[in-house]
């Protein structure tokens, strides 16, 4: 099953390679097949959950491919990896649907684009080997170089491009030099070859802190956070969707699965750091938001704070910060799609400015999406009801059980999120209609479509925690009391 879920999007790939033609028709045939494939995956990835048993401590779904000497493809899931995959099948057909009528260029190779990303995403998730979650680890920025350096929106979309790949290729050198040091020294990279190794204090210190490096960069820890921003702001929304909703989610998939699972002693070691580097990373990029003038670079920033939690929550090194850490990382991975979706795609489609200042008023024209839009927000403050405030209050209750001032400092983030989501939405929505913008309709049927199953997605889990709990906490409390 987990071998289709990697092959249906590049199936669905081939389908649409041989496709030409740039009239109406064939643009709208080539985004039904895309939207179709997409949707296919995501009701497999449906009934993948539904046979999943959360009893269990082991790698479920195994799948081997030895065929070859060179090549040894094992797949397998467990708690901790399935809602990472189920979020990927969740945001690719929502990236398909949010740039549904404004990519006027290259449709067919958009798409292909972000097909090749939902199975090289699955990948990172499933994969059993620390050299392939390596490789697809970084082929994922391939296409996302190419989205935003072709697709983008202006003509810094260049520069934002370069940064989202110069930044990040340089992190994962550090991680290959570990990865090679790991293969010579146990003779595999194979999970469970890996879980059974033991290796001294000093030999996890030096690879803990090249894997940190690599995956600091791509969180974006402070001071490496330089290329979110940017390239949030000039990728196309998909793009936009796609690095907030499941890019920086890899980062926190590979601290639970290689840091905190095959470096234990290490990540011990360096927690009091790794908390320090995330509290300056939530106040500093709380800060920064406030100072914001464009409403994408605002959310942008606002993910740095969200995901500097959800390190704090990693790191605690508790049964309840770690659950609750996966937990906000999924609430972001719909709440921040949403946003952007709002700012990025509603208005910008519209108005095609980015900057605050030139918004005022928009309830007078645009009443559902001042409703929508308070609702998103509310839930990105992570106000009670919505998964972000479970994620969110776990991941600052476990930190604060093993450091009170780490997390009296983290807890902040609660007065920091409502002044700037506050701020954007009482700017955007309230007083008179600014005299800078035009008369323009309420959002449309489809993109109120896009936003539907994102905040769904928040207020079910919100209200029902225990639907993803009850799948987490095997796996997690093995993670922390079997790991040698």
């Amino acid at each position: 099953m987990l071998s289709a879920l990697l092959l249906i999007p590049i199936l669905g790939s081939l389908v649409l390679l041989p496709m030409s033609g740039e009239s109406p028709a064939s643009v709208t045939r080539m985004k039904k097949t895309a939207l179709v494939v997409s949707m296919i995956n995501f009701i497999l990835s449906l009934v993948l959950w539904g046979e999943f048993d959360s009893s269990s401590v082991q790698y479920q779904f195994v799948q081997e491919f030895n065929s070859l000497s060179f090549c040894h493809l094992n797949l397998g899931i467990d708690g901790i990896s399935l809602y990472f995959v189920l979020l990927t099948t969740l945001i690719t057909p929502i990236c398909i649907l949010s740039n549904w009528d404004n990519i006027k260029f290259g449709m067919k190779y958009f798409l292909i684009a972000f097909l090749l990303m939902e199975t090289l995403l699955i990948a990172v998730f499933v994969v059993l080997d620390l050299m392939l979650f390596y490789i697809f680890f970084e082929s994922v920025l391939i296409p996302m170089f190419l989205v935003v350096g072709i697709w983008g929106g202006s003509v810094t979309r260049i520069r934002a491009s370069f940064l989202l790949f110069l930044y990040t290729l340089a992190g994962s050198l550090f991680m290959l030099l570990a990865i090679m040091v790991i293969y010579y020294n146990i003779g595999s990279t194979d999970f469970a070859a890996l879980s059974l190794s033991e290796m001294t204090l000093d030999g996890q210190k030096i690879l803990w802190l090249a894997f940190f490096l690599s995956f600091a960069v791509k969180t974006p820890l402070f001071p490496f956070h330089m290329w979110l921003p940017r390239a949030h702001a000039e990728a196309p929304l998909a793009g936009s969707i796609l690095l907030a909703g499941l890019f920086l989610k890899l980062r926190t998939y590979g601290y639970i699965r290689i840091l905190i699972g095959f470096m234990p002693d290490a990540t011990s070691y360096f927690s009091p750091l790794v908390q320090t580097i995330a509290v300056v990373t939530l106040i500093y990029s709380s800060l920064a938001t406030m100072r914001q003038v464009d409403f994408k670079a605002l959310v942008a920033y606002s993910s740095i704070s969200h995901m500097a939690i959800v390190v704090l929550g990693l790191f605690s090194n508790t049964i309840v910060g770690i659950e609750g850490a996966i937990a906000l990382s999924i609430a972001h991975g719909v709440i921040s799609p949403a946003m952007f979706t709002l700012v990025g795609g509603v208005l910008y489609d519209r108005f095609h400015t980015r900057v605050i200042r030139y918004y005022r008023g928009l309830t007078v024209y645009m009443p559902v999406f001042a409703i929508v839009f308070f609702l998103t927000t509310a839930f990105n403050m992570a106000v009670p009801l919505s998964l972000n405030w479970i994620g969110e209050a776990l991941s600052l209750a476990g930190i604060f059980q093993k450091t009170p001032i780490i997390g009296v400092l983290g807890a902040s983030s609660i007065v920091l999120s409502a002044c700037y989501s506050i701020f954007l939405f009482n700017r955007l929505a309230f007083g008179a209609y600014s005299q800078y913008l035009s008369f323009t309709n309420d959002i449309t049927r489809r993109e109120f479509m896009v936003m539907l199953p994102l905040l769904l997605v928040a207020v079910i889990f919100g209200i029902l925690p225990n639907v993803i709990f009850s799948d987490l906490h095997v796996a997690v409390s093995d993670l922390i009391y079997a790991t040698p």
